[in-house]
């Protein structure tokens, strides 16, 4: 007996059963498919919802370069240091003579025009003092709180000068000036200097280290000495050979160089272990070139003498305001040039 279907194949004869097995392949094809979320999206669009993107947690894929003003602005700029980033020479208002500042921190140091520079996210402040060697940067001096806990973790510009009171070129100086018949000559002081060079030489890598542990994002910027002579002939009043000139301003090149070496050391090793932040050596041994002592636009004082005292006053040999302003040049265009590295 023929079923319905049967006879209805039987009609359609060979190419009828050969349609009727086309149209099962494709169903059995297409079922499975449609199944599949993504195919009935495509097929059917609606009712789909794309699947959320897989969440990766990389710090290391997320830490991006920094440009050297973002590294340098992010947090509070600090500025420490001796007497030639406080400013003493510069002084111009009542207030810069103040008595009571044992610090001499005046208005026309470089700090204030580095911070009106740029705008640091968490302001600034100023704390160099005169005085001021790589021991009272940590331990504080006279009084005045330890210069190193005026920085921290928020901190992301340093600049400060140190290493002059270390190796005691104000005595030097004075032994040069003051030529005793029973006192060694200005040249013959080079032992006694090279002994505290040594000894800053220890020192300073230590005081790097300690600014850069309790500021690890920021970037340390150090500041060296200007030639204060000019080598061309003496300066009146000051009783200062050319040779004498020449000695002094060699140990002034040789203690930026021990600056230079400690902080591309500290540096290095930053960058040794991936850290943040830098340690920066800005070059200002001929920052003063052609306004030395003695010039017709000195930007460093001569030696001042306070007669009633029998001494030489505390500007003696330090930068005027307009020494300050080539100082806050030179910061200025450090933080903007960077250490030549990748910040972050």
């Amino acid at each position: 007996m023929i079923g319905p279907v049967g006879r209805v194949l039987d009609r359609w004869g060979e190419r009828g059963r050969a349609v009727a097995v086309l149209v099962v392949l494709v169903a059995l094809a297409v079922v499975p498919l449609v199944a599949l979320p993504a195919v009935r999206c495509a097929v059917f669009g609606s009712g789909c919802r794309e699947p959320a993107p897989a969440v990766r947690t990389d710090p290391v894929a997320t830490r991006r370069a920094l440009t050297p003003v973002e590294a340098a602005t992010w947090g509070r700029y600090v500025a420490l240091g001796d007497s030639y980033s406080s400013g003493v020479g510069s002084e111009s208002t009542v207030a810069d003579n103040n008595p009571l500042d044992r610090c001499h921190r005046t208005s026309k140091a470089y700090y204030h025009e580095v911070s009106k520079a740029f705008d640091f996210a968490k302001g600034s402040e100023f704390w160099a003092c005169s005085g001021a060697t790589t021991a009272d940067v940590l331990k504080g001096k006279g009084g005045e709180p330890p210069q190193i806990g005026r920085i921290g973790p928020d901190t992301s510009l340093v600049t400060l000068s140190i290493g002059g009171n270390d190796v005691g070129f104000s005595k030097v100086l004075a032994g040069c000036v003051v030529k005793l018949p029973w006192s060694k000559n200005c040249t013959r002081q080079g032992e006694e200097v090279a002994e505290r060079m040594a000894e800053l030489r220890r020192n300073l890598p230590g005081l790097l280290d300690e600014i850069t542990a309790r500021a690890p994002r920021a970037r340390v910027i150090v500041l060296g000495y200007p030639r204060v002579f000019s080598e061309v002939s003496g300066v009146d009043g000051d009783n200062i050979t050319v040779s004498d000139q020449r000695w002094l301003n060699a140990r002034a090149y040789d203690l930026n160089r021990l600056i230079a070496q400690s902080a591309a050391e500290a540096d290095a090793q930053i960058a040794a272990r991936n850290g943040s932040g830098s340690v920066e050596f800005v070059e200002a041994y001929s920052a003063f070139a052609g306004h030395e002592v003695g010039s017709d636009e000195p930007y460093m004082n001569g030696l001042a003498l306070n007669l009633p005292a029998l001494e030489a006053e505390p500007r003696s040999y330090h930068p005027t305001a307009a020494g300050q302003r080539a100082f806050a040049r030179l910061f200025i265009e450090q933080i903007k040039k960077g250490p030549g590295r990748p910040l972050s």
